[in-house]
C-alpha cells in the first residue's frame, strides 16, 4: 500500500481503576475493560511485545464530587498508574487525559457556576491535574475539556514548576459527537443534565475546528488532535495542509464498536475493515492514531 501505517503511529487507550486484580467489563464496549494498575502492567507487557510503545491513560475514580478533586489529589489513580508504568517500562511513552468529566458528580468537563462552565476556574484545575501527572512522569499531558485557554494555562503551570520537557497534546478539535457512547460507559462520564454542545464543537463547523487547532498551537501544544477521526477526515486533512504540525486522530469508541458488532454479525472481515479505517486516517494526514484496535492492528502490521 502507498500509505505506510507503522506501530509507532499508534497510541493505545486504557481505563484505570483503583484496587488490585480488577478487570471490569464495560457495557457496549466489546473486548474492553477497566483495569487496576497491577493488571494494567500485565497488559502493557503484551502491548510492548506487539511493538506498541505509546499509551493514553484515563482514570476512573471511586468517588466523585462537584470539583472533581479525585483527579488531582495526592496519589490520584492516573498518577499512581504513571509512576508504576515508568518504574517498570521507563521507555514507554505515556500520555494522560486531563479532564474533569469522569471525576465530577455532574459529568461535565469543568467546574460549574450554576449550570454553565466557569472557564477560569476550570483551566486552573486542569493545570493542577496536568502538573500532578507530570510530577508522576507523564511524557505528554492531554487536555480534553475544550476549555478556552487550557493549553496555555497548563504550559504556564508546567514551566513554572520546572516541567518544561513535559509535552502537551491538545484535544484541539473535539466535536460534540454521537460516537462517544461506549467511552462514557467506560469512564462513567455521561453528563447528568444537558449536553456538551456549549463547549464541544458543532460537527458542521470546520472553521471553528481549524481556529481551535491554531489557538492550541499558538498556546504551545506539541501535538494537536482531531476527535472523532472517521467523520472528520476532512478536518485532519485541512489541518495538516494549513499547519503542518504533528496531528493525532482519535478513532473513538463508537467507531470501534461499529466495527466489532458488524464483524460479529458477519457483515465484514474485521481485520480488513480495521486496515481500511486506519489507512484512511493515516492517508488524511494523521501522524498518530489513538485507537482501541491497536493490538489487532499491530498483529498484521509488517
Amino acid at each position: 500500500m502507498g500509505i505506510n501505517l507503522r506501530r509507532d503511529n499508534i497510541i493505545y487507550p486504557y481505563f484505570v481503576v483503583g484496587g488490585s486484580n480488577k478487570k471490569e467489563k464495560i457495557l457496549s464496549f466489546p473486548g474492553r475493560h477497566r483495569l487496576s494498575v497491577d493488571l494494567l502492567i500485565k497488559d502493557i507487557k503484551e502491548l510492548k511485545a506487539l511493538g506498541i510503545n505509546r499509551v493514553l491513560l484515563f482514570g476512573v475514580p471511586e468517588a466523585k464530587d462537584g470539583k472533581g478533586s479525585a483527579a488531582y489529589k495526592n496519589n490520584n489513580i492516573v498518577s499512581l498508574a504513571v509512576r508504576e508504568i515508568k518504574r517498570r517500562f521507563p521507555q514507554l511513552i505515556v500520555f494522560t487525559d486531563v479532564c474533569l468529566c469522569a471525576y465530577t458528580d455532574h459529568g461535565h468537563c469543568g467546574i460549574l457556576k450554576g449550570r454553565a462552565i466557569d472557564n477560569n476556574e476550570t483551566i486552573k484545575i486542569l493545570a493542577k491535574i496536568a502538573l500532578s501527572h507530570a510530577e508522576a512522569g507523564a511524557d505528554y499531558v492531554a487536555p480534553s475539556a475544550m476549555a478556552k485557554g487550557q493549553v496555555g494555562a497548563i504550559k504556564r503551570e508546567l514551566d513554572r514548576n520546572g516541567f518544561r520537557k513535559t509535552k502537551i497534546m491538545g484535544y484541539s478539535a473535539k466535536f460534540a459527537s454521537n460516537f462517544y457512547g461506549p467511552f462514557r460507559n467506560a469512564a462513567g462520564s455521561a453528563p447528568k443534565f444537558g449536553d456538551r454542545k456549549d463547549y464541544q464543537l458543532d460537527y458542521s463547523d470546520s472553521l471553528a475546528a481549524l481556529a481551535g487547532i491554531g489557538a492550541d498551537i499558538d498556546e504551545g501544544a506539541d501535538i494537536v488532535m482531531v476527535k472523532p477521526a472517521l467523520a472528520y477526515l476532512d478536518i485532519i486533512k485541512e489541518a495538516k495542509l494549513k499547519f503542518n504540525r504533528p496531528i493525532a486522530a482519535y478513532n473513538v469508541s463508537g467507531e470501534y464498536a461499529i466495527v466489532k458488532y458488524g464483524a460479529k454479525q458477519g457483515l465484514w472481515n474485521e481485520d480488513e475493515m480495521v486496515k481500511e479505517i486506519t489507512t484512511s486516517i493515516k492517508r488524511a494526514g494523521a501522524d498518530y492514531i489513538i485507537t482501541y484496535h491497536a493490538k489487532d492492528a499491530a498483529r498484521w502490521l509488517k
